[in-house]
């Protein structure tokens, strides 16, 4: 089992939408991919516009297969105009 942490550094004025897209678009369409464990996403609370998703599947592959999806890619374009950078860790779940 792989789970992605995705810090995102979202404009501070359209924090509303990113967590509306989260909600209501991006998690849906990906716990529809196989091997979906779990998603949430977190608010710094001491730097408010500053978000990290976490992400679990069963699998890197599985995780690969939702990011190379047309779901995925549709949703890419909206994500991305949300936010200034990313930074992506990626681990192995031991226990």
């Amino acid at each position: 089992m792989i789970e992605r942490h995705v810090i995102f550094h979202v404009y501070p004025d359209r924090m509303a939408d990113f967590e509306r897209l989260f909600r209501e678009h991006y998690r849906p369409a990906m716990s529809a991919m196989p091997g979906f464990v779990k998603a949430e996403l977190l608010r710094d609370q001491a730097t408010a516009h500053v978000y990290q998703m976490v992400i679990r599947f069963e699998s890197s592959e599985d995780a690969a297969a939702w990011r190379s999806s047309g779901a995925h890619q549709a949703l890419k374009p909206t994500l991305t105009a949300l936010y200034t950078d990313n930074e992506v860790s990626v681990y192995e779940v031991i226990a």
